[in-house]
């Protein structure tokens, strides 16, 4: 019996359980995934029972409970310190922490106007007001981390920063967000990061709709 459970739900639109499943696999997690389909009134009773925050990913390990994606993060970080998880360089880390932080409690008006939806790929579309801060932020920070760490990943090597922003780089490209070479380029990195192309496989296979694609979940 596996040691740990992951709990996900869809791989096309659910965002954060993308951020789980990847901060698992980059600590080297060996887990089975456990399924819930939110717009399934039985799951949600269920995920109620699992989570009092009705959010996925929740983790299950041993005889530990984590459901929030930070806590998550690090717990993993905790059990597999040489994971590469998080930046060894003191300074390094508290900002890779700050960014992972900004993206787990912010760009609320981003997470509604372009939900995640790897299937779709729109040739232009028009990003209302209240989400064009959110973007300009992640540009931001993105070109300082690239800046300052000399890429290829957020802090150079991978780390939770990058599977924290790595459902944004799917956003970008599902919305034809505009980006310059250096950002472009890092996103081009995610997408062909193993584990992603991995989880966007999958993600192709699903069924075509789901209930609600205006909460992030």
């Amino acid at each position: 019996m596996a040691r740990a459970t992951l709990t996900i739900s869809s791989r096309n639109y659910s965002s954060w359980s993308l951020r789980g499943w990847l901060l698992c696999r980059m600590a080297g997690l060996q887990f089975e995934e456990a399924h819930v389909d939110i717009d399934d009134p039985e799951s949600r009773q269920e995920l109620l029972l699992l989570s009092p925050s009705v959010l996925v990913p929740r983790l299950t390990h041993k005889d530990v409970t984590v459901w929030d994606t930070l806590a998550i993060a690090e717990y993993l970080a905790e059990i597999a310190p040489n994971a590469g998880l998080l930046p060894t360089d003191q300074a390094r880390r508290a900002h890779c922490r700050s960014v992972s932080g900004e993206m787990h409690s912010g760009f609320h008006n981003l997470r509604s106007a372009l939900p995640m939806n790897l299937k779709a790929r729109h040739k232009a579309f028009k990003i209302f007001s209240g989400a064009r801060p959110d973007v300009e932020r992640i540009r931001t920070i993105w070109t300082e981390c690239l800046q300052a760490y000399g890429g290829p990943y957020l802090f150079g090597d991978i780390s939770v920063a990058d599977a924290m922003y790595a459902p944004v780089c799917t956003r970008f490209r599902t919305y034809a967000v505009q980006l310059d070479p250096l950002l472009a380029k890092y996103c081009d990195t995610i997408f062909d990061w193993p584990l992603m192309r991995e989880w966007t496989e999958g993600a192709l296979a699903e069924p075509d709709e789901i209930g609600e694609l205006d909460v992030e979940f």
